[in-house]
């Protein structure tokens, strides 16, 4: 929304990075927790002209004190390196492929700047393990895995395509939405982006998209854009079933997300099965009687289950909140009976 089509591959582009640092990362942690380690020992005891044995074990002394966390608050001097200012220049190829870095620019002049800082040793441990890290990453080698994976393995999912759907008029909306398409097009087909970290062809990129072609249909856009989607799925209206794993099953369920969210007051919330089951039924039997609006439907029906949980939250006095089946119904029964009211709260 509000950018040109073409920073959807530059926002693959930068995950793919994200992704493949990452991995990298992992692979150099141990090393650069030992040199930063090395380092620290070296800014706490400077390297005496002669590596006696007393002074190895003073050394040895100081690395296990280091690693218990003795020495977290003691004060270290040590070279942070200045960042040089960032410019960006606004082109029509899009504001965010023209930042322009001026040390890529002018090396000399904001290469080397460095100045001394006095930190604590936990803080200082984190900085020179950043800083290891990034001297045993090879990002040359990271952006070329990169822009490979990209091209061989990247996904790209055009959600609410439906919105662009309309053949152009001569005026009004439809000739916006055309444009839309028509920008599209190139991309899904196959062209050459330039990004940031260089060109990336799209030929072999992954096009999914979606839409509720419930008000205009796939035969109101226009036929080459529709070509490049030969494979048509028309998705099912989720049932119970898949309510009660929605609510169950992923990493950051609704469940989970409120129990979460009470103990910062100090609740502890726990949900029963038949509690989720009963949710996932309320949900299945408002979509069906007013608008379906699929698993949102989940968010409407917790917020108003959970609603005087969360406001009295801080002043409850029992601390320990149960949901069951039956304080799921007492809560919705009645908001679920009222087709007027339900259409509004639910």
């Amino acid at each position: 929304m509000g950018r040109d089509v073409e920073s959807m591959i530059r926002d693959l582009v930068d995950i793919a990075i994200d992704m493949v640092r990452e991995e990298r990362l992992e692979e150099v942690a141990d090393r650069a927790e030992a040199n930063a380690e090395e380092r620290l020992l070296d800014l706490l005891m400077p390297p005496q002209a002669e590596a006696t044995e007393s002074v190895e074990r003073t050394r040895e002394k100081l690395r296990e004190r280091l690693r218990d966390g003795k020495l977290d608050e003691r004060l270290v001097e040590l070279e942070v390196k200045d960042r040089g200012p960032n410019f960006e220049i606004a082109t029509n190829a899009g504001i965010e492929e023209m930042s322009i870095n001026i040390k890529d620019m002018l090396p000399n002049l904001f290469g080397g700047k460095s100045r001394k800082r006095k930190m604590r040793v936990a803080e200082a441990a984190d900085y020179l393990g950043q800083e290891e890290e990034q001297k045993l990453i090879d990002m040359d080698q990271v952006t070329r895995v990169a822009l490979e994976r990209v091209e061989t393995s990247g996904i790209i999912f055009l959600d609410e395509i439906d919105k662009i759907a309309g053949r152009e008029t001569g005026h009004g909306p439809d000739v916006s939405r055309e444009g839309v398409q028509r920008d599209i097009l190139p991309i899904v087909e196959g062209t050459t982006v330039n990004t940031r970290y260089g060109f990336v062809r799209t030929d072999h990129i992954l096009f999914m998209a979606a839409g509720a072609f419930h008000v205009s249909k796939p035969a109101d856009m226009i036929p080459e854009l529709q070509g490049r989607f030969p494979i048509r799925v028309e998705l099912k209206s989720l049932t119970v079933e898949d309510f009660i794993r929605i609510l169950r099953e992923p990493k950051n369920a609704l469940a989970k997300q409120y129990t979460a969210l009470m103990e910062t007051e100090g609740i502890k919330l726990t949900f029963t099965d038949d509690a989720l089951e009963e949710v996932a039924k309320f949900a299945a039997q408002v979509n069906q009687s007013s608008e379906n609006i699929g698993a949102r439907r989940l968010h409407t029906i917790m917020e108003k289950l959970l609603e005087e949980v969360s406001f009295e939250g801080p002043d409850l006095k029992k601390k320990t909140v149960k949901v069951d089946a039956a304080y799921v119904r007492k809560q919705l029964a009645d908001i679920v009976k009222d087709q007027d009211l339900s259409r509004y709260i639910l």
